[in-house]
């Protein structure tokens, strides 16, 4: 009798193992439960204007002067900044809230900066923030960075953003293009 079941015992966790080796059905990929697209405008302080400024340097290496950034990749510059930001990339379209945040020239030998901001939005349609952070390889066409909750309309939403530059004018001016998708809407 105890044969018997061991006997049993044994084919039946050699099902359950072979089961369970046996690749699953092909996952399917995510698709986002919201998205939008939105532009922000960034307007660095020179010294000269100071009525148009969007954004200021705050920190910078030993020696810099906080109105034009550091020479080689910036590196050590750390910015603060309180931009438009508007539904498509006209700089005088109504704005539709503000990103405010800061952004930091990380790395010695390449272009890159670390990206921590909110867009605080106050539309008809959209009431709220939504948070962003991540690693910004500038020199890179398209490029991710996390976001990471929200409120309001966005209450513990979660996704990816897909940043562009999608145009600049020397160190003073660009325009991002995030496309914003979000994975898990509360």
């Amino acid at each position: 009798m105890k044969a018997r079941i061991s006997i049993v015992l044994f084919f039946f966790l050699m099902f359950l193992a072979v089961s369970s080796a046996r690749p699953s059905a092909k996952k399917k990929p995510y698709k986002p439960c919201k998205e939008l697209v939105l532009f922000f405008h960034d307007i660095l302080y020179n010294g000269k204007n100071a009525g148009n400024a969007t954004s200021s340097i705050v920190a910078a290496p030993q020696g810099s002067n906080l109105t034009i950034l550091a020479g080689a990749n910036h590196f050590g510059n750390i910015v603060v900044f309180d931009d438009p930001i508007t539904l498509d990339n006209n700089l005088h379209s109504p704005p539709v809230g503000r990103a405010q945040g800061m952004y930091i020239y990380d790395t010695k030998n390449t272009f890159t900066a670390w990206l921590g901001f909110s867009f605080s939005l106050n539309t008809t349609d959209y009431q709220g923030s939504i948070n962003f952070i991540g690693a910004d390889p500038i020199l890179v066409k398209s490029r991710d960075i996390s976001v990471v909750g929200g409120t309001g309309d966005f209450f513990m939403h979660r996704g990816v953003a897909s940043v562009q530059t999608d145009s600049y004018e020397g160190e003073v001016y660009f325009r991002l293009r995030l496309d914003i998708k979000f994975y898990e809407c509360w």
